[in-house]
């Protein structure tokens, strides 16, 4: 998925949208049934205990979970099936990258009967997963597609939630639990002059499964993991590819390969320690951060033992590195040095070369996110693909014919594609029209700034909790382990309120400043503040850049979160009477 662009493109002339430009039109047809219009009233309506909006991966587990606790639950999806993100994402190469057998839910009846084809699995083979995922737990049958959630409010009478829909469901549940995901809303800048282009124009996040590229000038805005993924099949087959960038990504190997059944056999027996081992990390693999810093060792240990670790592949070049290189500026530059060797070995075109790995760092090595690559820098190295620096020429505006820069050169193409990435962390919350207990919605009410009590709850909303969150360590972790820690922690809330007979529970507004300061003071002592990027919002215009990661790591996250359950730290709780 993309990690975008940091700050706006461009600037001037009146603004234009993806939805008035029609960026989303050609793409899969039931991706966008939700915008149909259905009658208010003509949808039954419901009501749950629990009512969950979002089923994806944060939303399946959580529907299978608060079942287990003998409570009602339904869930809201946008989409036309399961799969969240990956239901919406299958654009060419879209693959996840987080390494099987850790991209899945630990949940042995699943993962007992299923099979991964490949150490990273791409979109086809997730949307089977979640497929199985379904059929094996039965949640279909919870579960309402094509239900857009336009509205929710808080009846302090009556303590429960009414949630209103675009087509017209209706449901009324005690809580509410949002599963929106992490990067879903999409996000398009406005660029000038975009409704006079001519050719064929699609965001990563709707495209058409009929696209062919094969004869056509293809320009690509955007190099985060969503573009290094559409970049690697594009340029095999388009006619021309034109990457144009403000800033690269620094991309680790991949180290893709076949993963056999009789493998994830033998596997199956050590998945329960190794699901339990990476709970209790940082970053949600079965692995612990490294307590040895860069200069504690000589130069020719320290080179053995990372090319070592980058041949492995995946993450295990970021997971299993010295820890003073997220700290420490000059070990940070060390790390850079290495990286960028490795990188100028494949892509030797001098002058792609400047742009795609500098011999001055653009950025802290690892204070936003790497993607992980195939064979990106082969595909760079292309005569037929080509390379745009933003940063020293920048876009003016779209033309006719294909895209204007500021020094008057026209780049004409047949079809340009947006990565340009998700409103990250919050644009899925702010977009369901949630209102506080006194009538202010979530997007206002985080309109100056992120609120929440640790990632979970929100001060004014009462028995509303969210998964896969900011002020959380969700951008730096395993989807799937992230997801759990924290829904089998919101799920454990519900069953200790019920048990109390709770009629509702609410974040104190002090224990969110609290939260925030928390956060915010661990952040200060790593290099992370220094770069803008989605993982603090700065890819948004008008959007506070801010901290949203929690950087200790999943493990003290989850039992600082418990150890606040106990007496409910921090939170207001209303028994009955």
């Amino acid at each position: 998925m993309a990690d975008i662009e940091t700050k706006p493109f461009l600037s001037g002339e009146v603004p234009v949208t993806a939805e008035t430009a029609g960026i989303t039109n050609g793409a899969h047809p039931e991706v966008h049934e939700f915008t149909k219009d259905i009658p208010a009233g003509s949808q039954e309506s419901i009501k749950c205990d629990v009512l969950v909006v979002g089923a994806g991966f944060s939303g399946m587990t959580a529907i299978h979970r608060i079942r287990k606790l003998g409570l009602s639950v339904k869930c809201f999806e946008s989409g036309g099936d399961f799969g969240g993100v990956w239901y919406w994402n299958r654009y060419p190469g879209a693959r996840v990258d987080s390494e099987a057998p850790f991209y899945q839910l630990n949940i042995p009846e699943v993962y007992r009967t299923w099979h991964f084809k490949k150490r990273f699995s791409d979109h086809v083979e997730l949307r089977e997963y979640m497929a199985h995922i379904d059929k094996t737990l039965e949640l279909r049958k919870d579960t309402t597609f094509n239900a857009r959630v336009v509205d929710g409010t808080w009846d302090k009478e009556k303590k429960v939630w009414n949630i209103k829909t675009l087509q017209g469901h209706t449901a009324q549940a005690k809580y509410l639990l949002s599963a929106t995901g992490l990067l879903h809303r999409t996000y398009t800048p406005d660029f000038p002059g975009l409704k006079d282009y001519k050719g064929e124009l699609y965001h990563s996040g709707a495209w058409p499964e009929d696209f062919d590229p094969k004869g056509k000038r293809i320009g690509l805005i955007g190099a985060g993991a969503t573009a290094v993924q559409i970049t690697q099949e594009l340029g095999k087959t388009a006619n021309e590819l034109t990457v144009l960038l403000r800033r690269p990504s620094y991309c680790l190997r991949m180290g893709q390969r076949d993963w056999t059944e009789e493998e994830q056999r033998a596997w199956r027996t050590f998945y329960p320690a190794l699901f339990k081992s990476g709970r209790d990390s940082a970053a949600g693999f079965p692995t612990a951060r490294s307590q040895t810093s860069l200069f504690d060792v000589s130069e020719a240990e320290r080179e053995t033992f990372w090319d070592e670790i980058w041949k492995r592949g995946a993450f295990n070049f970021a997971l299993n590195n010295y820890y003073d290189i997220a700290l420490d500026p000059k070990a940070n530059k060390v790390a850079y040095d290495f990286w960028r060797r490795k990188v100028c070995e494949r892509l030797t075109d001098p002058e792609k070369q400047k742009i795609m790995a500098p011999e001055t760092a653009p950025y802290y090595f690892g204070t936003k996110r790497s993607p992980l690559e195939q064979d990106y820098y082969e595909v760079l190295n292309q005569s037929n693909v080509h390379i745009h620096d933003l940063s020293a020429v920048p876009l003016k505006s779209f033309h006719e014919k294909g895209l204007l820069m500021a020094d008057g050169t026209l780049h004409e193409f047949d079809a340009v594609v947006l990565a340009t990435g998700f409103d990250s962390y919050t644009g899925s919350l702010t977009q369901m029209g949630i209102k506080s207990k006194d009538g202010v919605d979530l997007k206002d009410v985080w309109a100056d700034g992120i609120t929440t009590y640790l990632g979970l709850t929100a001060s004014g909303f009462p028995n509303m909790f969210m998964a896969y969150t900011p002020q959380a360590p969700t951008a730096l972790s395993n989807g799937p382990t992230i997801i759990e820690a924290q829904v089998e922690t919101i799920v454990d809330m519900i069953a200790k309120l019920e048990a109390e007979k709770a009629e509702s529970i609410e974040a104190q507004r002090a224990a969110e400043v609290e939260w925030k300061e928390t956060l915010d003071a661990m952040s200060k002592y790593t290099l992370i503040p220094y770069t803008d990027s989605w993982w603090n919002g700065a890819n948004i215009p008008g959007k506070k850049a801010e901290n949203m990661i929690y950087v200790g790591g999943i493990n003290m996250y989850e039992a600082q979160c418990r150890e606040k359950m106990d007496g409910w730290k921090g939170f207001d709780v209303v028994t009955a009477a």
